[in-house]
């Protein structure tokens, strides 16, 4: 028999019953769809989350306090206050280190801010002017506070956009006075809405110099983290490895395996997020496969009760000259045709969802969200779904060749 001729055939025995072959390729379509919606999602969240972290620069480096965190035992090693003043200093020293551009020192707390009644639980940040150039944080109004406000210790504010709504509305905030910590600071700049940066959200922050949140607002005398930047990109790694070396000899450490600061480049954040993120999809995506199989299975059963009702016609075309193969592959061509429109529609029906959950994410969540359409996993669905069909039909496939003509033509 020629394969259009199978083709031909297969096809007649699908169409003539619609429903239940509807029914049987559900499973195929709902696993297809879910590991296309699953691949396209997580490759937006991971192309959002690295476009942010590129944003920073590859020129940058953030020292933070602790050893860094490898498990959730030793995950408090972050709070510590191993940094201080002193590695500041030598940072900013160009005798003890070369190729840094700029030190910004960071402390970070959520503290009330009050204005006349008003209140409003705001993320205090005592840094300086460099913060707001590596984020792109330049105030609409006003400007951001210098070195010498920090030298002095200046009691000035600039303001993000969700803190300005909350507590001035509509009303001008520039020069007017909020209370931290029971501390009168004046706002001298407020930054437009930006959304979510990396890890944080300017829109609900306060930034201050940082010497006066040490002296004033906190009474502490370390920072939670230091962001260095560096001359040029090319030039990080040697840079961090010097700053290990500066902080080591500072804090009197010999041996590597009892720092007490980790390290963090922006090529290092990117190979985390990279593979946290894939992780989370493969187990996602192995998740979703699970209905492929109970899909396979649902092929088997309907292919097996198929060659029931179709007893008689086997044995008919046997008489009329069919070959045990020529069975065999009618069957199994309607097993992986089944199979391979459920890929295709699977596929349709995952891209389509996933392009309007993406509008929906970018509309109410953040305006960085693009659709991503996974080839590659689109390609790995309609070879996957052929194959099941191929694996779960060849048995009742193999059952209906063998049938004998004569009593299949006598079944009732």
């Amino acid at each position: 028999m020629l394969f259009k001729d199978i083709i031909k055939t297969a096809s007649n025995g699908l169409t003539t019953n619609k429903a239940r072959s509807a029914l049987t390729i559900l499973g195929i379509i709902i696993g297809i769809a879910s590991i296309i919606i699953v691949m396209s999602i997580g490759r937006s969240s991971q192309e959002l989350i690295l476009s942010q972290i590129r944003g920073i620069g590859a020129d940058v480096i953030s020292i933070e306090p602790g050893r860094k965190p490898v498990g959730p035992s030793n995950f408090s090693e972050v709070f510590t206050d191993s940094l201080k003043k002193r590695d500041l200093e030598a940072l900013m020293d160009t005798k003890r280190i070369t190729g840094v551009r700029d030190v910004a020192p960071t402390i970070m707390r959520a503290v009330p801010v009050g204005h006349l009644g008003e209140t409003y639980r705001a993320n205090i940040v005592g840094t300086t002017e460099l913060l707001a150039d590596i984020f792109d944080m330049k105030p609409s109004e006003g400007y951001f506070f210098n070195e010498e406000d920090i030298k002095s210790k200046a009691a000035l504010a600039v303001i993000g956009a969700d803190v300005k709504k909350e507590l001035f509305g509509d009303r001008e905030a520039i020069g007017e006075r909020i209370k931290i910590k029971g501390k009168n600071f004046v706002i001298i700049g407020t930054i437009p809405s930006k959304g979510q940066l990396s890890l944080f959200n300017p829109d609900k922050m306060v930034f201050i110099p940082y010497s006066t949140a040490q002296t004033y607002v906190f009474g502490i005398q370390y920072f939670n983290s230091i962001i260095v930047q560096t001359d040029n990109e090319n030039i990080t790694d040697q840079v961090a490895n010097r700053i290990k070396e500066l902080i080591r000899e500072n804090h009197g450490i010999t041996d590597p395996d009892k720092d007490d600061f980790h390290i963090n480049t922006q090529k290092e954040a990117i190979e985390r997020v990279s593979l946290i993120t894939n992780v989370l999809t493969a187990l996602l995506i192995a998740v979703a496969a699970i209905s492929l199989v109970v899909g396979g299975v649902g092929i088997m059963n309907i292919m097996f009760v198929s060659v029931s009702e179709r007893t008689r016609e086997i044995g008919l075309r046997k008489a009329l000259g069919a070959t045990d193969k020529d069975i065999l592959w009618q069957f199994l061509t309607e097993a992986v045709f089944l199979t391979g429109l459920g890929g295709i529609l699977g596929i349709s029906l995952g891209s389509g969802i996933s392009f309007i959950v993406v509008i929906i994410l970018k509309k109410f969540v953040s305006t960085e969200w693009t659709y991503i359409f996974p080839v590659e996993s689109a390609v790995i669905g309609i070879v996957v779904s052929s194959i099941v069909g191929l694996v779960f039909g060849i048995y009742p496939a193999r059952k209906a060749s063998r049938k004998s003509p004569i009593e299949a033509l006598r079944y009732e």
